[in-house]
Formats: C-alpha cells, structure tokens, sequence
C-alpha cells in the first residue's frame, strides 16, 4: 500500500494541510487549530499511513514531536531552501502545503536536522543565559552612563566591583543626589542578580549526565571553555551531521558567500545564514585565545602576516572547529564502541 504524502503549512494559531496520493491526486486539503487536541483528532482521519512535510519555524518543534510517532515519516524542511523552491507569484497557506506535499512525493523535499527532545531542551536553557549575559551588559552600560550624564568620575576597569562600587557610592559628592542613588543601586542589583541565575545555569548544565563526558572531552582543546563547549554541544547536537569540515565551517557561519558564473569566482561577507549562536561565541574565543602563546596564537601570526586582524580572527575561528569537530567525532565513535556492552557511553550516543 502506497503512503499518503502530507504537506503541513504552520503558523501559530492555524495549520493549513493537504494530503496528496503519489500521483498527485488531492485526498484532503483543509485548516486545523495548532493545538494538540485539534492534531489528535485530525491524525484519526488521515486515510492510511502517511509522510509528512514541515517547515522549520518558531512554532514547529512541538508540532514535529507530537505528530512524529503517527507518522511513517515526517521530516523539518530547512526554510532558506523552502523559500526558493516554493516562490511564485501566487502565494497562500492552500498552495504552500500542496508545494510541500508535492516535495515530499517527487522525493524533493529539503530536509533539516532536528535535535534530539532532550538536547533541545538543554539548548533551550544556554539560549536563555546568552539573554542573561545580554541583559547584564546593558545594565553595566547603564550604570556607567547615569555616572556620566553627572559628571561622576570613576575607574572604567572598577567600576562593576562589588567593593569599588559601594565606595563610589558611599562617597559625599553632590552630584549623586537621592534621585540617582536608587537608579544605581537598583542596575546594581539587577547585575548581580543576573549573575547568580547565569552561574545557576552553568551548573545545571555542566553537570548534567547527558553532556558530562562530551564537555570533559571538548574542554581538552586549547582556548575551548565551558561555554564554547556547552554551546558546540548543544547547538551542533550530533557532529555526524556534517560531511566535513567545510559545511561545519559555513554552518558556524565563518565562510563567504560564494557567486559563480561564467567560470568567475565572487566572494562576499559572511552569509546570513548560520547559527548566529556559534557564531558570537566562536570570534569571542578566538579573539581572547590568540592573546596567549599557543598553536592558536601561531596560526593568528600567520594569517595575520598575509592580511588584515579580522581574516586572522575568522581563520583560528575556522581552525576551532576542525578541532572541536575532530575531537566530538572522536568521542562519538568511542561512544559507539562502548554502547554495545552497556558502558556509560551508551547513554550520550544519541547527543
């Protein structure tokens, strides 16, 4: 018996559906709630066994969980690729599903990893504290500048110091009058708030048993810290889903866009799409491990003897993640081996 192809459009409130035979023959086409009652009912109407087809977005993840085990199939389609395929001059939920389900019948359909429920959670929660670290740096710009909208002079490199800070606080200058002190003390407590809920996160996440063994083993390579290595882990999920290190490299957004044509080679800036995640923390990295002495600080010498700092920054950033991916591939395989005997190894395979 042939399988049903299933083309989900989703949106927030609305799901808009079409269900096609392999010959393209429309079954059912329709809207449904995005909701998990509404998607429990609909399953039990669906004709046969069926493969489905989504678009990655905000909304999809959950939708992509619940559906999956009445699935035969059900795949995430990765949506830079989906917006060239399916552009047209008509656009509408009704035509966008039947695309997607037409995709999934001609086997055209633009598949993207989708990480595991338990990571995405943990991803979840490193993502939050990158909103805490931002949320931090805007308080500390805050305090600085309510110091210099008086005229209040302090030590830049001091002055988000606990014991520096209640100094200049406790000091009798006219300038810090009633109505500025509780804006201070206020972005102060705000700061150091935010610091117990980051070093909370931390915690949490380095410890936990899933990620444990795979952090001790990236935290070997040279200038990789905790967060860079919590953030490979968790934003890349499982490194078998990279072929190279190339599409690793343009996936970290460290690589060109390329334009071809006529045998002529273009390169522009670094293409928009990457994870912007790996990304900041990535240059971060680089920057800071090339001011020690290293294998890092050698390769930035070299690259920058041929160009500018910022091409000598991209290439240690592109060097940490042929190692960072070599070393996760490495434990991987070892996980692998163990895993048949019912070693600890068993249970971080699928990370």
């Amino acid at each position: 018996m042939h399988p049903y192809f299933v083309g989900l459009d989703v949106h927030k409130q609305v799901i808009a559906y079409c269900v096609k035979t392999p010959d393209g023959t429309i079954v059912r086409e329709g809207t449904i709630g995005a909701t998990r009652k509404s998607l429990d009912e609909w399953v039990k109407t669906l004709p046969g066994p069926w493969h489905g087809g989504l678009e990655a977005t905000l909304f999809s993840h959950w939708i992509y969980r619940h559906l999956k085990p009445h699935a035969a199939e059900l795949q995430m389609g990765q949506p830079a690729r989906m917006k060239a395929i399916t552009a047209g001059k008509k656009k509408s939920d009704k035509l966008d599903a039947r695309t997607l389900a037409d995709l999934l019948r001609a086997n055209l359909f633009p598949a993207c990893y989708v990480i595991p429920p338990e990571l995405e959670a943990l991803r979840r929660q490193l993502r939050f504290r990158r909103l805490l670290m931002q949320e931090t740096v805007r308080f500390k710009n805050k305090t600085a500048g309510l110091l210099m909208e008086v005229g209040v002079e302090y030590e830049r490199r001091r002055l988000h110091g606990k014991r520096y800070f209640a100094d200049l606080l406790s000091q009798p200058d006219p300038a810090l009058d009633q109505d500025l002190r509780p804006l201070l003390e206020f972005s102060r407590s705000q700061t150091e708030e935010l610091k117990r809920m980051d070093a909370r996160l931390m915690r949490q996440l380095s410890r936990h048993p899933r990620l444990q063994a795979r952090l001790n083993a990236l935290l070997q390579i040279e200038g990789v810290g905790p967060v860079m290595a919590l953030t490979w882990a968790l934003e890349v999920g499982e490194p078998t889903r990279f072929r190279s290190i190339k599409q690793a490299v343009s996936y970290c957004g460290l690589a060109s866009a390329l334009r071809e044509s006529a045998g002529q080679q273009k390169r522009g800036p670094l293409s928009k799409q990457r994870n912007h995640h790996l990304q900041t923390v990535l240059i971060e990295v680089s920057k800071i491990a090339t001011m020690s002495q290293g294998k890092l600080r050698e390769i930035y010498d070299q690259a920058r003897a041929k160009g500018n700092a910022n091409q000598a920054t991209l290439q240690v950033a592109r060097k940490l993640v042929a190692y960072l991916l070599a070393v996760d591939r490495a434990f991987f395989a070892a996980a692998e081996t163990i895993a048949p005997n019912g070693g600890p190894a068993a249970t971080t395979q699928a990370a």
